[in-house]
């Protein structure tokens, strides 16, 4: 596959990837979930593997994984302003889960996906979404994060699937800014006590 160079900056287009990347259902769900957002003012990056099925290649995935940036206060009117889009719990108590793991566990009616709504706490995440641009699918205009940020997140997840996704990241894209990645990477090893994220992502781009 021909590599890409790699692009940053809040506005910037990214180049067009088929709607094939992604199940029609998936499209369906997102554009309802980008109407919503919108709507609410949420800012937001797409991240998980519908991110690197956009950004890179292909892969099959289960749901939608999204971070948001959205005060807590909110997430209660937040939350009921999801049903005009489709979008309901798919626990009974969601909110009291969301204040214990930050995470807002959804689906949308239609479709049946599962959506998985991140609300981001970390100056990381936020510095993701200030950088992620506009990917084009058709009429939908969806926010993906920038390759780096992306490679970010799965370094830090460091499952198989994701050491995988990273692999595919470096070998797509060229002038990557490797230092903005070991950065953050070397960050998040030192807070969790977890250097192996690091000596990880070393191996990996020795590889490249």
């Amino acid at each position: 596959m021909k590599k890409k160079s790699a692009s940053v900056g809040v506005s910037s287009k990214r180049d067009f990837m088929p709607e094939s990347s992604l199940p029609v259902t998936f499209v369906a769900t997102l554009k309802d979930l980008a109407s919503w957002l919108k709507a609410e003012r949420v800012p937001y990056a797409t991240i998980g593997g519908v991110a690197v099925s956009l950004l890179a290649q292909p892969r099959a995935t289960q749901d939608i994984d999204i971070v948001i940036w959205l005060d807590q206060e909110r997430w209660e009117s937040f939350l009921r302003t999801g049903e005009n889009f489709g979008f309901e719990p798919r626990i009974s108590d969601a909110l009291d889960f969301a204040g214990k793991s930050r995470v807002l566990l959804l689906r949308h009616r239609k479709s049946g996906v599962s959506i998985d709504l991140s609300c981001g706490a970390l100056p990381f995440e936020l510095e993701m979404i200030e950088r992620a641009g506009v990917l084009n699918i058709g009429e939908l205009g969806l926010k993906v994060p920038t390759p780096e940020d992306l490679i970010v997140t799965k370094a830090i997840a460091q499952r198989p699937k994701d050491i995988a996704d990273i692999e595919s990241l470096l070998n797509i894209y060229q002038n990557l800014d490797i230092i903005y990645i070991r950065r953050w990477v070397e960050e998040f090893a030192l807070v969790l006590e977890m250097p192996e994220l690091s000596e990880n992502l070393e191996r990996l781009l020795h590889h490249r």
